[in-house]
């Protein structure tokens, strides 16, 4: 009983910030591998971490000496083996921060525009059953996929889109990306997500949707070419059969300024 005291009087505020810092990690590196195959990965690895801990205990030596000596290499392994969910975490961080925003800020007239020319070529696209990707990018850029594509830089029209994805041509296949006021490139060429949780029946479009919008802040609209569903994609997150009237009012919200979409797309699920 005064052991315990005597450590309880031990225990300083730094120590709980301390714990509270771990903690914190901890859930979101849970929450980074979850559903993904990273996670039996580190499952695994935590596994082999058990013979370390104990062969000293029951005179292991052999073993001991073994694991002791791989596990500085591991760490590195460790590097390479969670690539993604480390990068995924520090563009998580960064577009966090105050540096990364942008102040790029529509008239409301322009926006209008915008928006309504988005709505009707994907209304328009889904009752063709032609099939589309649309990313819009937001804070988090996404330079290194545009670059995969044809670039265009072109206005934002009904037209322009439409023609894309009907016609079964060049430019049909990949994703068609928008930054700001423009069609930047079309044919783009997006990560697929890992996520195990992904539905079977879905497909490459709508893997690679959801793949994007794992590693950025993008809103991406799937349309699907089987059945002309429209669905709304954001932060890993798919909101499926939205109409285009639902579309139109969540893309005016994405283009606000510091606006998150993720409580609106819940309750629309």
């Amino acid at each position: 009983m005064v052991n315990l005291i005597d450590i309880i009087r031990d225990i300083h505020f730094s120590d709980f910030i301390d714990w509270m810092i771990v903690g914190t990690l901890i859930y979101r590196l849970i929450l980074l591998i979850r559903g993904t195959r990273s996670l039996r990965i580190l499952t695994g690895l935590g596994i082999l971490f058990i013979p370390v801990f104990i062969s000293p205990w029951i005179k292991l030596n052999a073993i001991y000496f073994i694991l002791k000596n791989i596990l500085p290499m591991g760490f590195m392994a460790l590097v390479v083996i969670f690539q993604p969910e480390l990068r995924r975490a520090l563009e998580q961080i960064g577009r966090g921060s105050a540096l990364s925003r942008k102040f790029f800020v529509f008239e409301d007239e322009d926006l209008s525009r915008i928006v309504n020319e988005i709505k009707k070529a994907s209304a328009a696209i889904a009752r063709k059953g032609a099939g589309a990707l649309i990313v819009l990018e937001r804070e988090t850029g996404l330079q290194e996929y545009i670059e995969t594509g044809v670039k265009l830089n072109a206005e934002i029209t009904y037209e322009l889109i439409y023609s894309i994805f009907e016609s079964h041509g060049p430019l049909h296949d990949g994703a068609l990306l928008i930054r700001e006021d423009r069609i930047v490139s079309a044919s783009c060429f997006l990560p697929l997500t890992e996520s195990s949780s992904v539905e079977k029946e879905l497909g490459t479009r709508h893997r690679a949707a959801i793949g994007i919008s794992e590693i950025s802040d993008a809103v991406v609209i799937v349309i699907s070419e089987e059945t002309g569903a429209i669905s709304l994609v954001f932060n890993g997150r798919m909101t499926r059969n939205i109409d285009p009237e639902t579309l139109g009012k969540l893309l005016t919200r994405m283009y606000r300024l510091n606006y998150n979409i993720t409580s609106m797309l819940r309750n629309k699920a």
